[in-house]
Order: structure tokens, then sequence, then C-alpha cells
């Protein structure tokens, strides 16, 4: 009861009457629940989309409830211990209107009563943060796929699945488990969004109200880039020239490290920069002299690391993962102004405006033929200017405007009231 205590609810929304989102308007006074990643962690296309959201509506932020099932490493038992440690700490306002609650849940979805565990769980954390904020009719925003282990039994009137990846193909994960919950996601949903075409395809397949809104990007944040007021970090200034830079997660499913093994070492007398936090093994890689692994730095100052940058890469291992993934990056790298080279992936290519290496000896030529005209360029950057969070949101709620009034897959959502939940 610790929680309830020392919540404080300072929003003056609380009393908004909840309007008819079928009559087309931007959504306006509602509730909103959002079950996404780590809001400490690095901002993704959820939390542009929420920070928008919440000008108008207020979000219960519910962090990561893991999909992965822990190991016995050192990074895996310090995550758990911080999971365990924050669960304990009181729902805070991080920004106006934006309510983040850390959950505690066992991360493993394999086992049918750690499953039913896990379901009475969160739904007693996550119902009684609702009734401290006083939601009501929520709409139910599922980014992350365990979650939807809880879709349907929280009086939601909506329940919108926004998939970003093909989460039953990662690495580590109980993949049967996760997609059992999934199509079970996908049963319920009113709305599956999905920002790659080969996730339309899979999730088409299961759900037929499924649509593909693709990634923008932060432009006035990233073409910063080219201010002459920003200035290059002093950790990456003084490197040797020119630099192939890379900023994002590094870890197995995203980064292909024997690729870049092969770029440092086909550009001796350049410098390979990583950005990111590391989850994995980098082997051979670090050691090599001309490789500076700077690790995780702030989203507020990743405009001055790409000023730096002569060329980005996406260095993805081309797999099951990363063939259904859209890397919000390369808008990111583009908006910044830099020249952008990539493995051979879908939505990297749709957008015509990258160099694609589709082997190695391809991926360094292209590196090559990129620092012919090094960046940033404003050019380059200009071409992502009319791309907008803003007008991604409003596609969403195009799409949300045309459901149906009653939807008779969802038993008792509109209602407000629970419907039966299979565990």
């Amino acid at each position: 009861m610790q929680l309830e205590a020392r919540t404080e609810v300072t929003s003056d929304l609380a009393t908004v009457p909840a309007p008819d989102i079928r009559r087309g308007a931007r959504l306006r006074g509602r509730d909103i629940l959002c079950f996404s990643h780590d809001w400490t962690g690095d901002p993704l296309s959820k939390t542009h989309l929420m920070r928008l959201l919440a000008r108008h509506n207020r979000v219960l932020w519910v962090n990561s409830i893991g999909y992965r099932a822990p190991t016995a490493s050192k990074r895996d038992l310090a995550r758990v211990f911080q999971k365990l440690k924050a669960a304990a700490q009181p729902i805070r306002e991080v920004q106006k209107n934006i309510f983040v609650m850390n959950p505690l849940a066992v991360p493993s979805w394999g086992l049918p009563a750690v499953k039913k565990l896990n379901f009475h769980l969160l739904r007693f954390q996550v119902r009684r943060a609702m009734r401290k904020l006083h939601f009501r009719r929520p709409l139910n925003w599922v980014f992350n796929p365990a979650a939807g282990l809880l879709a349907g039994a929280l009086g939601e009137e909506r329940i919108i699945y926004y998939c970003v990846d093909e989460y039953t193909a990662f690495s580590g994960v109980a993949r049967e488990a996760l997609a059992r919950i999934e199509r079970d996601l996908l049963d319920r949903a009113d709305l599956v969004i999905v920002s790659a075409a080969k996730l339309l395809e899979s999730k088409r397949s299961r759900r037929a109200s499924t649509v593909l809104v693709r990634h923008s990007v932060d432009f006035e944040h990233f073409r910063k880039a080219l201010d002459p007021a920003t200035v290059v970090p002093p950790g990456l200034a003084g490197l040797p020239r020119p630099i192939i830079g890379y900023f994002g997660l590094i870890a197995e499913d995203w980064v292909d490290i024997p690729l870049l093994v092969h770029v440092a070492r086909s550009f001796p007398r350049a410098s390979l920069v990583l950005l990111g936090r590391v989850t994995m093994d980098l082997g051979e890689l670090a050691s090599l002299p001309n490789v500076k692994v700077l690790g995780r730095k702030p989203y507020e100052s990743l405009p001055a690391y790409c000023k730096g940058f002569d060329v980005a890469l996406i260095p993805f291992p081309v797999s099951e993962v990363t063939l259904n993934a859209n890397p919000l990056k390369c808008r990111e790298y583009l908006a910044a102004g830099l020249p952008v080279v990539a493995t051979d992936i879908p939505e990297v290519a749709v957008l015509g405006q990258c160099r694609i290496g589709r082997d190695r000896d391809e991926f360094v030529r292209q590196i090559a033929a990129a620092l012919e005209q090094p960046g940033p360029r404003v050019d380059t950057s200009e071409k992502m200017q009319q791309e907008s969070w803003d007008s991604r949101l409003e596609e969403v709620e195009r799409h949300l405007a045309r459901l149906p009034a009653e939807n008779d897959d969802i038993a008792g959502v509109t209602s407000g009231s629970e419907q039966t939940v299979r565990v």
C-alpha cells in the first residue's frame, strides 16, 4: 500500500469526459495505458508518440515486464536487482501527464504456473495504479507483446497492438510461449499497427485490422548536427579521420561483429566509432587499434556526435529479426545530414536514400563511395524535413477513427467490463 500512499496526481485532465474516438477528431482527454520498454531507455517510436499524446491525454507508462528469461550472467543478475529495487518506488510523473510505474513480474513465460502468477500479479499492480490515477475506460497501447497477457483484463475501451519487431525471433526468448501470448493479443486487439512491410504480411494473416505506419524522426533535434553552434564532443573530435560511426544498442540481434571487423581492417587509417549500450562480447573487434567503443550517450548529445561522423552505419546481421525491423536510426542519421551505409534491410532500402551492401566486400565499397562526399550535408538532411511524429500520430488517429462502434471480437470492452482472459 506504500505505492498508493506516496503517489500524487497532479494532472488537470482527471475529470475530462472521454470523447468518442470515432468522430475523427484527434485524441483528447483520454486515459492511455502504454506497455513498453523502460522509460529511461533510449527514446524510441513509442516514446515519441506518447509524448505527443500526453499533450492532451494522460498516459500511464508501464515499464518493461520483460520477455527474455534472465541468465546467470552478472549483467542479467544486476538487471533483476534493479527491477526489484524499482518496483518499490512510487509512481512518478516524469513529464506533464506521463506517469511511470515499475511493475514486478517473473521474467519467464514458458511455464503455465508462472504465466498465471504473472497475470494476477501484473493485473493487481496496474489496476491499483489506475485507481489511484482515476483512469477509466483507457485505450490500451501494447508495444510489448508479453503484456498481451493482460489485454482485455483492465476495463479497456480499445486495445491497440503496436508491433515494431518480430519479438519471437529474438535470441534468449521462450519463443513458443511468447508466440501464444501474441496470437491471443492479435485476436483481442481492435487495431494492430506495424512499422514494417514484412510485419504487415505476417500479422495481417492473423488479424485483418492490421495497418502499416512506418517510423518517423525527430527532425528538429537531429538537424542540429548542421548547426554551426553544435560542438563535436572532445572524445570524438581528436580521432583520426574519416570517422565511420554507429549509434544504438550493441547486441547480438543487431550488430554483425565480423562485418565490423572487416570494415575496421579495410579502413586502417579511419576511426570506427560505436556509441551505445553493449550487451554482447565484442571479441576481436574491441582489440583493433582503430575501433573506439564509447558507450551509451544521452539522446540530447547524439546530433553533436553525428556532426563528427563522416558516414553512418547500420551493420545489422540479415536475420528474421532485422528483416522485420524498421531502424529508427536510419531516419535519424539522414536528418543529421549523414550518408548512410546499411546491410540489405527492406525498410532501409525502401527509403531509397541509403547505400546498401549485400555482402561484406560490397559494404566496404559503399562506405568508400560515401566517403567521397562525407557528411553532414544540408541536402541530405532536407529530404527528411517532411517526416514528423505529428504526422504519424495523425495517421494512427485516422485508423482509430475508422473502427466500428462495436467490436464483436472483444466482448464487453467498449462497455468497460472485463472479458474472460486465458492464462
